[in-house]
């Protein structure tokens, strides 16, 4: 099962709306078969494997990480092609909650009289999961928020500079988390300070996240980065009803799709971004602030992960701060995270906080 949730990772980030599955086939203790969820979450996992496997499938054990689908979409289920290649044994780490599956997979295969065992290796496929998982149950994607900090907690100087706060170890990461991501958003006070690309680079040729702003009247330079490439690269801008029509028709024009999206006081309600997202499919978004953006987020407890890059460097009180403010005066009113994994990454340390 281990070397199937390694699979499945191999597409993580690039499969959305659908699961990053992955799925071995075994017979007579040999790996007779491999597959994954194929970008743009076709072919299945289970019908690569299967393909691969051939005539040897017949009588064989397939370990797949996810409840195998059983509707038909655009593709035939999977459990149908499972019960044809004579599968015996289906060995899955967990069911799907997708109400067009939901157990009925399970039931299929039984019915079929195919051996089912489920509940393994389930805390790791869930945490591999909980993108899809939050798209069908929360009808939001979950939530990564990466912050690059000083030792007092500044993403920046006075004047603005910070390129680069963290050194480039823990820059490689940020790149793979990325990577791992359906979608990388940043704030709008960001886009116009760091005019950044928000690609994934240096790990090879590879399909890239969706490149998304934030901004509540589009008030984005439209001759920066992300416009000149956003018809090579998709580049998603959400906006609210105040956003003037001049500025919507200038970045339609450059192949930038726009979002309305609600108004929460003077900023764009996050919750109803989610929303929008997961309407279009994403189930994995990887925030990467600024401030404004990031102290929203965790305001409204819509951070699932949050990911803390800190370095050994100091910048004073006059330096920016790496939340804006968010109207915390209690201690039990603040969000509280649980600490999951401390690593260090050349001369910075990486913290990573479960939302509890």
């Amino acid at each position: 099962m281990r070397m199937a949730l390694a699979l499945g990772r191999r597409t993580m980030g690039q499969t959305w709306p659908n699961p990053a599955v992955g799925c071995v086939i075994v017979k007579d203790g040999r790996v007779v078969g491999r597959g994954w969820t194929k970008a743009s979450g076709r072919p299945h996992a289970e019908t690569e494997a299967l393909a691969q496997a051939g005539a040897a499938a017949l009588g064989a054990t397939a370990y797949v990480t996810l409840e195998p689908c059983s509707h038909h979409g655009q593709t035939s289920p999977c459990t149908d092609a499972l019960i044809t290649a004579g599968i015996a044994r289906v060995v899955a780490a967990m069911p799907d909650s997708d109400p067009r599956v939901s157990g009925t997979g399970f039931d299929k295969l039984r019915a079929a009289g195919v051996e089912v065992v489920t509940g393994v290796c389930a805390a790791e496929a869930s945490e591999d999961h909980a993108g899809f998982f939050s798209r069908i149950e929360r009808k939001r994607p979950m939530v990564t928020l990466k912050l690059a900090l000083s030792l007092d907690g500044r993403i920046a100087t006075a004047t603005g500079e910070s390129q680069w706060i963290t050194g480039p170890e823990a820059r490689a990461e940020v790149h793979l988390m990325r990577a791992a991501h359906d979608l990388v958003l940043v704030g709008g006070g960001t886009a116009r300070a760091d005019d950044p690309s928000l690609t994934v680079r240096g790990l090879g040729p590879m399909p890239q996240p969706v490149r998304t702003v934030v901004s509540r009247r589009l008030d984005l330079p439209t001759e920066g980065q992300l416009a000149r490439t956003a018809r090579d690269l998709p580049v998603w801008l959400l906006h609210t009803g105040d956003a003037p029509e001049h500025r919507m028709a200038d970045w339609r024009a450059k192949g930038v799709e726009l979002f309305v999206c609600a108004k929460a006081g003077r900023h764009v309600d996050m919750t109803s971004a989610l929303t929008t997202l997961a309407e279009r499919g994403i189930t994995r978004v990887f925030c990467e602030g600024g401030g404004q953006l990031a102290a929203s987020l965790l305001s409204a407890r819509l951070v699932d992960r949050l990911v803390v890059f800190s370095a050994g460097i100091a910048l004073g009180a006059e330096g920016q701060p790496g939340l804006g403010a968010m109207g915390v005066e209690r201690l039990s009113e603040a969000p509280r995270f649980a600490l999951a994994e401390t690593r260090v990454l050349g001369a910075d340390v990486m913290q990573v906080w479960r939302a509890r």
